[in-house]
């Protein structure tokens, strides 16, 4: 009998029929599926900017923690420079950051999003927010605290 039946006819000791096993492949369907979702409506927004989801996070990074070296930016985004280098060239392309000289060091560049950037990732952010919200919008305030404190606990650096 299905659950609605169970219910339906009075039924309470039946249990749920369960939509995933809970166990790590399970966990790891679900979880994926989750993060396709908010990664879809992500693309929707880049896609009018020709961003892509590295290069959206790279700008993300300069607009929250200021000017910085390609390297420094590089170990933010936990990638080696020359991938840094390659975003941070497209991005200057189409306006979002620029580059100057280091005025510590000459043979360095610094780099820093462009008012142009800030105010797409502020736009951008807006946009994630509603995606987010869709998403997450069946869930209680007990429940949202609940999945940040498991989604905090696997995504903790192993160092920490």
């Amino acid at each position: 009998m299905a659950d609605k039946e169970h219910r339906e006819a009075g039924v309470t000791d039946a249990p749920p029929a369960p939509a995933h096993s809970a166990d790590s492949t399970g966990l790891a369907e679900l979880l994926t599926r989750a993060s396709w979702r908010l990664r879809n409506n992500e693309r929707k927004a880049l896609a009018p900017h020709g961003l892509t989801f590295a290069q959206a996070r790279a700008l993300r990074v300069l607009v929250d923690t200021g000017p910085m070296r390609i390297g420094d930016l590089a170990a933010l985004l936990e990638i080696v420079p020359r991938s840094a280098t390659s975003r941070v060239d497209d991005l200057e392309e189409a306006g979002l950051v620029a580059r100057s000289a280091d005025p510590n060091d000459r043979r360095s560049v610094i780099i820093a999003a462009t008012p142009e950037g800030h105010e797409l990732v502020t736009r951008l952010r807006a946009q994630r927010r509603a995606g987010a919200e869709t998403l997450f919008a069946p869930l209680t305030t007990a429940d949202r605290a609940e999945l940040m404190r498991l989604l905090s606990v696997l995504t903790r650096d192993k160092e920490e």
